[in-house]
């Protein structure tokens, strides 16, 4: 957003090298409208604005000691991106870009397990050839199938592995990528209602 460019540090041409790094190019076309009446809910900004995949709190993100967390501080290479937030500024932030976000995933979650009594989510990215800081390997497969030790049970994460491997696709798990989003109200409870995976 124009409002949100002055406080990025970056001259336009490195802006433009950031936004090519760390944008997850083809989402739209490489998973829109693959399942028939699944909601597909999409951030409408670069994450060098705010990540909506982090977790709010920095202390909670591991991705924050790169200045990588929920507001970047830094790019890809570590270079300065903006100065740290204000609380305020923080707070606009969040409650601007990350938060609707969250109440949007929230609402189709709940809507899903009112109409059908369970939810899968799938939190599906692309990522570029060269390793990020913030990357756990530099391992770069085909398909990168993210986890969470709690919500993505083992029949779902096989599953996934068993798909992507007979359409000849090169598949690891975790690597270089971990995690899949879960929505706030359900992380960390138990029920075999709801499960989460990234691709």
């Amino acid at each position: 957003p124009k409002d949100i460019r002055p406080a990025l540090l970056l001259d336009d041409a490195a802006l433009d090298d950031q936004l090519l790094q760390l944008t997850d190019h083809f989402t739209d076309e490489l998973f829109g409208g693959l399942i028939a009446g699944a909601a597909e809910i999409t951030f409408p900004v670069s994450r060098l604005v705010v990540d909506p995949e982090r977790f709010e709190e920095d202390e909670r993100e591991p991705a924050a000691r790169h200045g990588m967390g929920v507001i970047y501080t830094r790019g890809s290479q570590g270079q300065v991106l903006r100065a740290p937030p204000t609380p305020e500024e923080r707070r606009t932030l969040l409650e601007r870009f990350y938060h609707p976000h969250h109440r949007r995933l929230a609402t189709a979650v709940r809507e899903r397990l009112a109409a059908c009594g369970t939810c899968l989510v799938l939190d599906c990215h692309s990522f570029p050839h060269s390793p990020l800081p913030t990357d756990r390997s530099d391992a770069r497969p085909d398909i990168c199938i993210g986890t969470d030790p709690f919500h993505t049970p083992p029949w779902l994460r096989d599953a996934a592995i068993s798909a992507f491997e007979s359409a000849g696709f090169v598949v690891l798990v975790d690597q270089p990528f971990a995690g899949a989003i879960v929505p706030a109200p359900w992380h960390g409870r138990a029920g075999s209602r709801w499960q989460a995976c990234s691709v």
